[in-house]
């Protein structure tokens, strides 16, 4: 047998071995138990978590842009993944050259903080000036996390209008996937 559902019980793991794409190579190597022993096993699952699909970053562009321009504001969005990688992005006509890059850096600051920017501004207003040495660059309110079954699931980053109205852009955007 080829170790699957043998007696003798295998540990399959990509070898070190150069693979071909979609075409792993594979090691066998024999455990002491008598029954087979893979990876993930029912007793020890491997967590999962929700991430947002290009759908899911679609549907949040476009709520994020209906409610920017239901208020004539100009502003830029941005969508990033939980580790803060830019996902999509969304310049409105009239949003200000700099919006992109500040959008993009509050849904990352977002995302590595694990929570909304707004806190980091609150932070550094409150006279935590050291947090400015933080290695994030959008600590300004308009970035906020994407919940789903209370994990991140990602962020939006808002820039172009004050800080509350980014953040109104923000959730905006969030509640058509939430």
């Amino acid at each position: 047998m080829d170790g699957i559902g043998s007696a003798q019980g295998w540990v399959y793991s990509a070898s070190s071995q150069a693979c071909r794409r979609n075409s792993p190579v594979f090691r066998r190597e024999a455990t002491s138990s008598a029954s087979p022993l893979f990876l993930f096993q029912k007793e020890n699952p491997m967590k999962t978590k929700p991430v947002l699909t290009l759908n899911d970053v679609n549907a949040i562009l476009d709520a994020a842009q209906k409610e920017a321009e239901a208020n004539g504001w100009k502003v830029t969005i941005a969508v990033a993944d939980d580790g803060g990688h830019l996902l999509g992005l969304r310049r409105l006509d009239g949003a200000p050259a700099m919006t992109p890059d500040i959008a993009t850096q509050k849904a990352r600051s977002s995302a590595l903080g694990a929570r909304e920017t707004q806190a980091f501004e609150d932070m550094i207003n409150g006279g935590r000036n050291a947090f400015l040495s933080a290695p994030m660059q959008g600590l300004l309110a308009g970035g906020v996390p994407v919940m789903v079954e209370g994990q991140m699931a990602g962020t939006v980053g808002v820039s172009g209008v004050k800080p509350d109205q980014d953040v109104q852009v923000a959730k905006a955007g969030i509640a058509a996937v939430a």
